[in-house]
């Protein structure tokens, strides 16, 4: 049988207090929002992140979709001269022997110093160049382009270490235009 015993001050519990058991605190009023407040904040920045990384990656982050065109200024180019003055080192960039012999005899038959011939680091050449050191040397290295089918001209220091200032890398265009 039960056993009964006297009602003291701990049967007395006040109504609405769901917490039950030692140490716990009555919960804090507005819990519920604070949790919910960062959930929407936590969501607003992973659809912001999600928007701008879609964005950028479909390219439309950063500026309007009109395309501006500039106006290309011409390049200033040097007007093509011979200089004999300055001499000229004509180097081999194919497996085709004696192609750069052959250049250096189209220069010299111009009437330009060749001061050396041989073959280029690399055999594998598609486009023949004549490199340039200075900028007051550009008219003469598109004069040395005009003998030579098929070349370009370009600016580097790279082979002012040979001491050479004008310097011919024949490639495969001109072996084919010379028939080599």
């Amino acid at each position: 049988m039960p056993e009964t015993f006297p009602k003291d001050r701990f049967d007395s519990i006040p109504r609405g207090i769901e917490r039950v058991g030692a140490h716990r605190a009555p919960a804090r009023r507005g819990r519920g929002w604070v949790w919910a407040g960062w959930t929407a904040l936590a969501a607003v920045i992973v659809a912001t992140a999600g928007i701008l990384g879609a964005m950028g990656y479909l390219g439309k982050l950063g500026g309007s979709d009109e395309t501006v065109v500039a106006s290309e200024a011409p390049a200033v180019t040097a007007a093509p001269t011979l200089d004999a003055a300055t001499p000229v080192t004509v180097l081999n960039g194919t497996d085709v022997d004696g192609l750069a012999a052959t250049a250096a005899d189209a220069l010299t038959g111009a009437g330009l110093t060749v001061a050396a011939t041989s073959n280029a680091s690399t055999s594998d050449v598609a486009e023949s160049m004549v490199y340039y050191s200075r900028p007051d040397l550009e008219g003469a290295a598109r004069g040395i382009a005009g003998l030579l089918p098929g070349s370009d001209v370009q600016e580097t220091t790279e082979f002012t270490a040979i001491g050479s200032d004008l310097t011919v890398v024949v490639g495969a265009d001109y072996a084919a235009a010379v028939g080599g």
